[in-house]
Order: C-alpha cells, then sequence, then structure tokens
C-alpha cells in the first residue's frame, strides 16, 4: 500500500511540473513581442501616424513630462498629438533593451531618444502590459536625461 502511495505521490509531482513546465512562457519570444511592439511604436513618430500611436496606449497608461503627470490614454493623446502635427518628426527612438517579468505579464523597454539630426538628447523607459496574448500596451513611459559622454554616441 505504501508502495502504492509514493508512485501515486511521484507521479502527482511530475504530473504538476510538467503541467507547470508547459504554462511557463517562452521569454524571449515574448521579449521579441515587446521589442517589435516598441519599434512600431517608434514608427508611428516617423510615419506621422497618431492614430498608430494611440493603438500602443493602454486606457491606463501614464507618461510622466517635465512639468506634469499625464494620466489615462486620453489626457496623453491630447499632449503628444503636437508632436504628430508637422511634416517632420521632432524626434525618434529606439529599443537597444528590452526584459520582460518570468511570468511575461509586464515588461520595461529602454533606449536612446534622438533629435531630427540624429544627436542623442535623452533616454525612454517604457513599461509595457500584455493585455490580451501578443498584445503589449504602454503602461508607464518616463524620459531620463543623459550625460554629454552619452549625448556623443552615435
Amino acid at each position: 500500500m505504501r508502495a502504492a502511495v509514493r508512485i501515486a505521490a511521484g507521479l502527482w509531482v511530475a504530473a504538476m511540473s510538467a503541467g507547470a513546465a508547459a504554462q511557463a512562457p517562452d521569454l524571449e519570444v515574448l521579449r521579441k513581442q515587446v521589442e517589435a511592439a516598441e519599434r512600431a511604436f517608434a514608427k508611428s513618430m516617423a510615419d506621422r501616424d497618431l492614430a498608430a500611436f494611440t493603438r500602443h496606449l493602454s486606457e491606463q497608461t501614464i507618461f510622466y513630462g517635465n512639468t506634469r503627470v499625464l494620466r489615462g490614454k486620453a489626457a496623453v493623446v491630447e499632449v503628444w498629438k503636437q508632436f504628430y502635427d508637422g511634416k517632420e518628426a521632432p524626434f525618434s527612438w529606439e529599443p537597444d533593451q528590452v526584459d520582460v517579468l518570468a511570468d511575461g505579464t509586464l515588461a520595461h523597454s529602454s533606449g536612446p531618444v534622438r533629435d531630427p539630426s540624429g544627436k542623442r538628447t535623452s533616454r525612454f523607459n517604457s513599461v509595457w502590459r500584455q493585455e490580451a496574448p501578443g498584445v503589449w500596451k504602454i503602461i508607464f513611459d518616463k524620459g531620463q536625461p543623459i550625460s554629454e559622454a552619452e549625448k556623443k554616441l552615435p
């Protein structure tokens, strides 16, 4: 009887471990999804496409500006639409670092922000939430100053 209980317990543990392993997210796949989302988000600026920009924002998004915090998609779009008015983008950005939590629900992307001439001016930091399978939306966004040495990097 004890042998049967040990075997059953061993099988249960093995089944639970296999189930947990099968459910673990593929972090590299998720990292690539977030990187692609960030690149598409940046492309919205280059393409002068405010609607595409808007699609990347969570309803609860928070953007930290120089003088105030913008809370919610509508508030962010209201302020950011000025950056989409002209023929030329006032700045650009691209990710050079993307990390995803082990559970696959949140991610962080970061990279340089450049002026129209290509000179580094700052660094962006965005937190993304997976709101549906394969659908990532920005929940937090904040820029940060960079050092004089960083400004000289290509």
